[in-house]
């Protein structure tokens, strides 16, 4: 089997790739004792699960339309609800079930 250098070109960036992810991952594993993090950058590290769970929700919630913005969606009104039902309650299951019940009740009464 031959590869071609288009191929060898592929092959070659996903295994880079894939060691520069293992090599960010595990650095901190391998060397967090002998490289400790500064004060600041561990001040920042501790926003950093709340930022992502709002990068992965709020485009889900708010969905933009090329040239128009933000567009109205059934999911907008469902997510209010679970987030007045945690404040409430601070119930997950309760929270997933508001949220779904909203969103099916909003889609069937749209029809």
């Amino acid at each position: 089997m031959t590869l071609w250098p288009s191929e060898i070109y592929v092959y070659s960036a996903i295994l880079l790739l894939a060691l520069c992810s293992v090599l960010t991952r595990a650095g901190f594993m391998l060397f967090g004792d002998y490289i400790p993090l500064p004060e600041g950058v561990r001040r920042a590290l501790r926003y950093a699960p709340a930022a992502a769970l709002t990068a992965i929700v709020v485009p889900d919630l708010l969905p933009w339309k090329a040239g128009l913005g933000p567009v109205f969606d059934y999911k907008l009104v469902a997510g209010v609800v679970a987030i007045l039902v945690f404040l409430r309650t601070r119930s997950a299951v309760l929270v997933i079930v508001a949220g779904m019940i909203m969103l099916w009740g909003l889609r069937w009464l749209a029809g």
